[in-house]
C-alpha cells in the first residue's frame, strides 16, 4: 500500500484518458489537498478528484519552480518529496501536458488513493 496519484483528462463526451502517474509524491498530494480545501471541500480527500483550471496550473507551476510544495506527512506517504529533483522535473512535465490539453478543450483532473 501507499500513495498513488493520477492526473487524467476528460473529453467533451466524458471519456477519461490517463495523463500522469506519481507514486508517493507527498508534497504534491499536500498541495492538491490544500487546493481541494480552498475550493470549499471539507470531506476526506482520499479517492476524490479535483478539476484543475488553467489558473490552478499557473499556481502549481509557480510553487513547483519556487520549490514551495508543502512538506506533507501521512502513514502511506513515504519520505518527504518537497525538494526532490525527480518529482520537480515530472511535475513540470505534467503541467506542460495539462496546459496543452486544457487549451485543446479537455478538462484536467487530479486524484489519489492511499
Amino acid at each position: 500500500m501507499g500513495l498513488d496519484q493520477y492526473a487524467y483528462i476528460r473529453d467533451k463526451e466524458g471519456n477519461q484518458i490517463d495523463l500522469q502517474y506519481w507514486r508517493k509524491h507527498n508534497a504534491l498530494q499536500g498541495w492538491m489537498e490544500n487546493l481541494y480545501r480552498y475550493k470549499g471541500k471539507q470531506d476526506d480527500f482520499n479517492c476524490k478528484s479535483i478539476q484543475l483550471t488553467s489558473s490552478d496550473l499557473d499556481r502549481l507551476e509557480e510553487d513547483v519552480c519556487l520549490r514551495q510544495l508543502p512538506v506533507t506527512t501521512g502513514f502511506f506517504y513515504g519520505a518527504d518529496t518537497s525538494q526532490d529533483n525527480y518529482n520537480f522535473d515530472k511535475d513540470l512535465e505534467f503541467i506542460a501536458k495539462a496546459r496543452d490539453k486544457d487549451k485543446e478543450g479537455y478538462r484536467v483532473y487530479y486524484t489519489s488513493s492511499y
